[in-house]
């Protein structure tokens, strides 16, 4: 099998989890859509510094991230230049390669899928790296650049917001 022939088979095999994890730290599907063609254009370039006795898996989805998360930056600090674009809600679907929906219900993911949309993006990203992505606290504080405590915090309240958000749909 030639070397375009496996990408293209590693490509059919893990394009839906990309996306999702896309999906998931940015937020909406059309620029999840074009970070995920993005993050396997940036994987078929770097083919040569993939190691064939590792996960494909884990290397895509850790060039997700990397990615992901500098696409928020950039959101951010054009926001913080050019002003803040108007608030938007997501209808995040159920994903199966979603791992909170797998363990969850499908009515109840898609409540928790919800919430953790409606999260402050400071929130959100190490909260969907750390549960979606199995990210250690040292991998979500090396991608967002920051400490392992600073993470650690950071993902104790996302849990709690989510938690307090979550229990206010519930009915009495």
């Amino acid at each position: 099998m030639t070397s375009e022939a496996a990408f293209a088979e590693h490509y059919r095999q893990h394009y839906r989890r990309v996306l999702g994890l896309c999906r998931q730290l940015l937020g909406r599907l059309q620029p999840a859509e074009d970070a995920a063609q993005e993050v396997f254009l940036r994987a078929y370039r770097a083919r040569a510094s993939y190691d064939p006795t590792r996960p494909f898996e884990g290397w895509i989805l850790t060039i997700t991230s990397n990615y992901c998360v500098d696409v928020v930056r950039r959101r951010r600090k054009e926001a913080s230049l050019f002003g803040s674009e108007s608030d938007e809600r997501i209808a995040a679907e159920a994903d199966d390669s979603d791992v909170l929906g797998d363990v969850l219900s499908e009515e109840r993911a898609a409540e928790v899928k919800a919430a953790i949309a409606a999260l402050p993006e400071r929130y959100r990203l190490p909260l969907v790296l750390a549960y979606y992505r199995d990210a250690s606290y040292d991998e979500v504080a090396g991608a967002l650049g920051i400490t392992r405590t600073h993470a650690g915090a950071l993902i104790c309240r996302a849990k709690q917001a989510l938690r307090s958000a979550l229990s206010k749909k519930e009915p009495a």
